[in-house]
């Protein structure tokens, strides 16, 4: 495996499970995919739609989104919202990451001395 190949796998591997706790941050707002899709590229995290939308599945049949349609404008459009499970989930997930985070900066800093 040549090394672009292989750093681009360890990105997407890194990635997978920060889009989850990512989701469910910004959708402590109401939003809507596509919408979401540019929040999350703005803040950094490239997701193709093709992945995103499975993943807004997943996360409404475990209960930790909820969604409603919007019929109001000319084009409908299915909003979704983190529901009181998804917060506590995306809280505690948050608080892993930077535990990990200050892992891996002691790892770092330790490998220096």
């Amino acid at each position: 495996m040549d090394t672009d190949a292989a750093l681009a796998a360890h990105r997407q591997e890194l990635r997978r499970g920060t889009v989850v706790v990512a989701c469910l941050t910004v959708l402590r707002e109401p939003n809507y995919g596509y919408a979401l899709l540019e929040a999350l590229d703005t803040a950094g995290f490239e997701v193709e739609a093709n992945t995103l939308y499975p993943l807004l599945r997943r996360l409404e049949t475990q209960g930790l989104l909820t969604s409603d349609w919007n019929t109001d404008e000319a084009r409908p459009r299915k909003f979704y919202r983190t529901t009181i499970e998804g917060d506590a989930m995306a809280t505690t997930l948050r608080a892993d990451w930077a535990a990990l985070t200050a892992a891996i900066t002691e790892l770092d800093e330790g490998d220096r001395s």
